[in-house]
């Protein structure tokens, strides 16, 4: 059934009044500008349609969207109790609240209300895990998102599509959503600004995970310039969490430490829980390496981290990386049994998807059963962490694993003919 039109609406409410249109026009409009109004003719300003609103006793949204003041009230509830849940790590839930809002009739008469909770379960179904459905929602908000109307909502909308495409294992895909983006941003000369900044760092992020380190260098030079230039903290803050990433991929563990000192530094209190619980694990990660005598400084951090991911937004694979990095610590302190524990744990929120975090939790469950004298259990779970990676186009990344895993069955006393054959799977995956 077709809804009534705003004119529609206000001609049945000041009839239903007993009121004319000059007296409804009068002193501010004409009675003729009403008439045109009501038949749909002319298409109030908002202004205008506050000051109508005013003089036929009812709110500016029910003139606008015929939804009862009652039920916007109703469903501006439910979504912000989707927003807190999901805000409180409560994925499941936000997800069925923000869903409730969707399958409302009313809400396809409020845009601005459908676009928010379209968006919020966007977030809800990656912090949940379900990839497929969030890329779909994100791939029809980029459609729908409008850089000249809200530049920062548009590239964040660009920026989450690229990352569950990445999560989900599809780095060209993730690459391309990013690299688009930013391409539109430079052709608008809208590329000094954080929203592309924010977008560079996607594309690096994806760079970085397919294992193109010339071009992730180059961009986070030119990042780290740009935010520069730009001036703001965030942009700086943005910029050099990316440049860390870049000098620990790389192995300049020490510029990565500085690097991500100084983006802890500029992160302000408004920060996403979620990208300061990232920076922090990142963070971690890099003290561990570069910084082995402090493997428990490390670790108390990412322990409080830990602690507080389980109370926020952050999905299964946030949670996932900072459970990695504390095995790592926990193996670099000498207890690889705890450390099978918590990488095991990791495993066991990512389910069977190739994931670069699956490859991640794989490798360090790998060097602590090592450690505990599991050489096949290593074996095992390094094999899965090398295949999985050369699935996603890590090809970097694959050959470490693939080498590493030839150096544990060095170690094994097996037959040459395994070790040669991870060799030569490491060799093949940087193209030699």
């Amino acid at each position: 059934m077709d809804r009534e039109t705003l004119g529609q609406r206000i001609r049945a409410l000041r009839i239903r009044q007993g009121v004319s249109q000059a007296q409804l026009a009068f002193p501010e409009l004409s009675d003729s500008y009403i008439s045109l109004i009501e038949s749909d003719k002319r298409v109030p300003a908002p202004s205008v349609v506050d000051l109508l609103a005013a003089k036929l006793n009812c709110s500016a949204t029910y003139l606008v969207s015929g939804v009862s003041e009652d039920v916007v009230d109703e469903l501006r509830v439910t979504l912000d109790y989707a927003e807190i849940a999901l805000s409180n790590g409560a994925a499941a839930e936000a997800r069925a609240r923000f869903a409730e809002v969707l399958a409302s009739a009313d809400a396809v008469a409020l845009p601005e209300m459908l676009h928010q909770a379209r968006w919020g379960h966007a977030l809800a179904l990656e912090a949940a895990g379900e990839l497929e459905e969030a890329i779909a929602e994100l791939t029809a908000l980029t459609e729908q998102a409008s850089a000249e109307a809200d530049l920062d909502h548009w590239a964040k909308v660009h920026v989450a599509l690229s990352r569950c495409l990445r999560e989900r294992g599809d780095i060209s895909a993730g690459v391309e959503a990013a690299e688009t983006a930013l391409r539109h941003l430079v052709a608008t000369g809208a590329d000094s600004t954080d929203a592309a900044v924010d977008l560079g760092a996607a594309l690096l992020s994806a760079f970085i995970e397919r294992g193109d380190l010339v071009r992730a260098r180059q961009l986070a030079a030119q990042l780290v310039e740009r935010a520069e230039r730009i001036g703001s903290p965030r942009a700086r803050m943005v910029a050099y969490w990316e440049a860390a990433y870049v000098a620990e991929i790389r192995g300049e563990y020490d510029d990565g430490v500085a690097l991500a000192e100084r983006a802890l530094m500029l992160a302000g209190d408004g920060e996403d829980p979620r990208n300061l619980n990232r920076l922090r694990v990142i963070y971690a990660g890099l003290l561990l390496r570069a910084k082995p005598d402090q493997a428990a400084r490390a670790r108390e951090l990412l322990a409080r981290v830990r602690g507080e991911i389980s109370a926020s937004s952050s999905g299964e694979i946030d949670v996932a990386w900072c459970l990695t990095e504390l095995a790592r610590a926990e193996t670099a302190l000498g207890r690889p049994a705890e450390a099978v524990a918590l990488a095991e744990e990791a495993l066991d929120l990512l389910g069977d998807a190739p994931r670069r975090a699956t490859a991640g939790a794989l490798t360090v469950l790998g060097e602590a059963s090592v450690r505990l004298g599991r050489h096949d259990r290593a074996v095992e779970v390094l094999t899965r962490a090398a295949t999985c990676l050369e699935e996603m186009e890590s090809s970097r990344e694959a050959a470490q694993a693939w080498f590493d895993l030839a150096e544990v069955l060095a170690g094994t006393g097996t037959s040459d003919g395994p070790r040669m054959a991870a060799y030569r799977r490491a060799l093949t995956c940087v193209g030699v």
